[in-house]
C-alpha cells in the first residue's frame, strides 16, 4: 500500500513538473506578443495555472518557480511601459478633444472629434483605474462639444428659417419690378433687394437654391429688358452723336468763310435750333460734342460782334460826317442870308427886293429843315449811346446771339439808308445885282 502511494505521488510530481514547464514556455511566447490586452488576459491565466499546480516545495520546483516569476516580472515590466505609454497617448488625445471642443466650425471639428474617438479605442489599457478617469475626462469633453453643436444646429434651423421667410419677401418685391420701365430707379431698388438678400445669409441646403433660383428670375427678366432699351438707346446717341458732329462741321465752315451777313447768322441759329431738336447724344460724348459746337459758335459771334462794331462805328461817324455838314450848310446859309439881308437894302425895284425876300425865306425854311435833321441825328446818336452801355447781360446762347446780331444788322442798315436819303447838298447862290 504504501509502496502505491509513493509511485503515484511521483507520478504526480512528474505530471506537475511537466506542467509548471509547459507554462513557463506559454509565458515566454507571451513575452514575444505585442497585443498589450492579449498580454494581460494571458498574464492573469497563466497564473491562476500555475497557482492550480501543488506545490511540494522542492528544490527543482524552487528554480522552476524563480524562472517563471522572472518571465512574469519581465512581462509586468513592459506592460507598466505600456500603461504609461498608453496613458500619455489618451491624455494627448483628451487635450486635443479640448480644443476641439471649443471650435466653431462644427462640420470640421465633428470629423476631427470622430477621428480623435477611432484613435482613442486603438490604444491599449493604461490600467483599470487609469483607463476609467481618463476615459471620463475624454468622454466629457466630447459631450461638451456635441451639446454645443446641437445648440449650434438648434439655432442655426431658426437662422434657416428667418432667412428663408425674408427672401420670400424679397421674392415677391423683385417680382413687382419685373414689367418697370423706370430702368435707374428700379436698378437702385434690385440691387438693394439683391444687398438684403446677402446680408440676412442663406435659408439653408435644402431651401437656398430653389430661392435664389426664383429670386434671381425675376432680377434677370427686368435686366434683360433693361439692357435691351439701353442697346437702343445708345445706337440711338451713337447716332445723334454723328448728326451733331455734321453740326459742328457746318458750323466751321461757316466760321471759316468769315462772312457776316444775315444769311450766314441765320445759318448758325438754324445750327442752334438743330442742335435741340437732335437731343442729347449720352454722357459720354454729350458735353464734349457740346464744349466743340459752342466753341465754333462763340468764336463766330465774337467775330460778328467785332464786325458789327466796326461798322457801327463807321455808322456813327457817317452820321456825324452828315450832322457836321448839316451844320456847315446851316452856317453857309446863314451867312448867305446875311449877305442877301445887307444887300436887300440896295435894291431898287420892288420886283427885285420881294424877289430877295423870297429867297430868304426858301433859305431860312431849309435851315429849318436842316436844324430838323440834326435833331433827328442827334436823337438817333444819343438813343445808340443809351442802348451801348446797359448792365451786365447773362451770356445767350447761339439762338440767342443769333437773333441779336440780326436785329442790330437790320437798325443800323435801316438807319444808314435813311440818313443817306436825307443827305441833301445845297449850292450857294449867285446874289443878282
Amino acid at each position: 500500500m504504501y509502496h502505491d502511494d509513493t509511485f503515484l505521488d511521483v507520478e504526480d510530481f512528474d505530471e506537475d513538473i511537466r506542467r509548471r514547464k509547459e507554462l513557463i514556455e506559454q509565458a515566454k511566447q507571451v513575452a514575444a506578443a505585442e497585443d498589450q490586452s492579449t498580454v494581460n488576459r494571458d498574464l492573469l491565466r497563466l497564473k491562476r495555472q500555475w497557482k492550480a499546480i501543488s506545490y511540494r516545495d522542492s528544490a527543482y520546483e524552487n528554480e522552476l518557480n524563480e524562472e517563471f516569476e522572472a518571465i512574469l516580472d519581465t512581462l509586468y515590466g513592459k506592460r507598466n511601459e505600456g500603461f504609461a505609454g498608453n496613458k500619455e497617448i489618451k491624455e494627448d488625445l483628451i487635450a486635443q478633444a479640448k480644443q476641439l471642443s471649443e471650435s466653431e466650425n462644427f462640420q470640421a471639428a465633428t470629423k476631427q472629434m470622430n477621428d480623435l474617438m477611432e484613435q482613442w479605442r486603438t490604444v491599449g489599457t493604461s490600467g483599470k483605474q487609469s483607463d476609467d478617469e481618463l476615459w471620463d475626462a475624454f468622454n466629457e469633453t466630447r459631450k461638451h462639444f456635441f451639446e454645443r453643436k446641437r445648440a449650434y444646429w438648434a439655432q442655426l434651423q431658426e437662422r434657416f428659417a428667418h432667412a428663408k421667410e425674408v427672401k420670400e419677401g424679397l421674392i415677391q418685391q423683385a417680382k413687382t419690378y419685373v414689367d418697370s420701365s423706370d430702368w435707374q430707379k428700379t436698378s437702385n431698388a434690385l440691387q438693394k433687394l439683391m444687398n438684403e438678400w446677402k446680408a440676412v445669409g442663406s435659408a439653408g441646403r435644402e431651401e437656398e437654391d430653389r430661392l435664389w433660383q426664383e429670386f434671381n428670375e425675376y432680377r434677370q427678366a427686368f435686366y434683360t429688358r433693361r439692357n435691351a432699351y439701353y442697346e437702343t438707346l445708345h445706337e440711338e446717341q451713337k447716332e445723334k452723336y454723328e448728326q451733331k458732329k455734321a453740326l459742328v462741321a457746318q458750323a466751321v465752315e461757316v466760321l471759316e468763310q468769315a462772312v457776316f451777313t444775315k444769311e450766314q447768322t441765320e445759318t448758325m441759329k438754324q445750327l442752334g435750333v438743330q442742335w435741340k431738336q437732335i437731343g442729347s447724344c449720352g454722357k459720354t460724348h454729350e458735353d464734349e460734342i457740346w464744349n466743340e459746337f459752342r466753341g465754333v459758335m462763340d468764336r463766330y459771334f465774337a467775330a460778328l460782334k467785332e464786325h458789327n462794331e466796326q461798322r457801327h462805328l463807321q455808322w456813327r461817324e457817317r452820321l456825324m460826317q452828315m450832322k457836321n455838314r448839316k451844320a456847315e450848310l446851316i452856317q453857309d446859309q446863314k451867312r448867305q442870308i446875311k449877305r442877301m439881308e445887307h444887300e436887300i437894302i440896295g435894291l431898287l425895284g420892288e420886283r427885285a427886293i420881294a424877289d430877295m425876300e423870297d429867297r430868304i425865306e426858301d433859305k431860312e425854311a431849309f435851315i429849318a429843315e436842316l436844324e430838323a435833321e440834326i435833331e433827328e441825328l442827334e436823337i438817333k446818336l444819343s438813343e445808340d449811346g443809351k442802348k451801348r452801355t446797359p448792365s451786365e447781360p447773362s451770356k445767350p446762347d447761339a439762338t440767342e446771339q443769333a437773333d441779336v446780331a440780326q436785329n442790330q444788322n437790320e437798325s443800323e442798315e435801316m438807319v444808314e439808308n435813311e440818313t443817306e436819303d436825307g443827305d441833301t447838298s445845297v449850292n450857294e447862290e449867285p446874289i443878282e445885282a
